[in-house]
């Protein structure tokens, strides 16, 4: 069978770019930098040729940052330009939201676009993504990005073409949860190639990938019927699933990461 289409190139200047932007942010806001990736369609494989580069980045503060008594922000955001969006969480958000079984998150440990990393740090914290992962938490997020997206977006008989793999890879990953896989991949076509078995269906989700990556992020056209039918279907079947939810993962291991990672103590957890 015929694999679902995939690319996710950056060019090298851009990756220079990104690279020295790094390197101001760790000057600029005396942090280091754990892991640096792609979000956004350049992770998940389908970017337009105009399509941003959304990097998302992990840091942390020295000691004297934690040891205040006012909180600190916790996010870092750059201004966003024609080509980048740079933005990044602080560990212990990050840690936050990893034992809260963040999808987000998630999605960024598993990018096939890495710009930087520390390896010990991303190790771990992969290793505590499929520890503090919640199936429910993880199939609601992705049936609701889907929904909300459907509806505002794929109504007309002309729609603008990118919205249908922004439905597409939430229902995947969910239906990815749903058969027992567990954490769903980022890159969209692992996914469409394990939950897409119907031939005409991936003839046509091809056709559609192939004009996303070659026109622009605004280009609108006719709808694409096998594709709309499978999503009006699949997410009602979706959304009539019961909700259950569980409390968040426990603090203790997390705690002792966070020290071992601001003092620079070996890594034990």
């Amino acid at each position: 069978m015929t694999s679902i289409l995939h690319a996710h190139p950056i060019d090298p200047a851009i990756r220079e770019r990104v690279m020295a932007t790094l390197e101001h942010i760790e000057q600029r806001h005396d942090v280091r930098v754990l892991l640096a990736c792609e979000s956004g369609s350049r992770g998940w494989g389908f970017a337009s040729p105009d399509s941003d580069y959304d990097v998302r980045f992990l840091y942390v503060h020295k000691l004297d940052w934690y040891l205040r008594v006012s909180p600190q922000r916790d996010v870092i955001e750059l201004p966003i330009d024609d080509e980048l969006d740079v933005s990044g969480w602080e560990l212990r958000k990050a840690l936050q939201l990893l034992r809260g079984s963040n999808p987000t998150l998630f999605e960024w440990l598993d990018s096939p676009v890495l710009y930087r990393q520390d390896d010990a740090t991303s190790d771990w914290l992969r290793h505590f993504r499929s520890e503090y992962f919640s199936q429910m938490k993880g199939r609601w997020h992705y049936v609701a990005m889907a929904g909300r997206n459907f509806r505002e977006s794929l109504q007309g008989e002309t729609v603008r073409l990118k919205k249908y793999l922004y439905v597409l890879r939430p229902v995947l990953a969910a239906q990815w949860i749903d058969s027992g896989r567990g954490i769903p991949p980022m890159r969209f076509a692992d996914l469409a190639d394990a939950m897409v078995t119907d031939a005409a269906l991936r003839d046509e989700i091809n056709e559609l990938l192939a004009i996303k990556m070659q026109v622009g992020e605004a280009k609108e056209g006719p709808r694409f019927p096998l594709i709309h039918a499978y999503l009006e279907t699949t997410l009602q079947a979706l959304e009539k699933a019961p909700f259950f939810d569980r409390p968040d993962g426990q603090t203790e291991r997390l705690d002792r990461f966070l020290y071992e990672v601001v003092t620079g103590a070996s890594l034990t957890y």
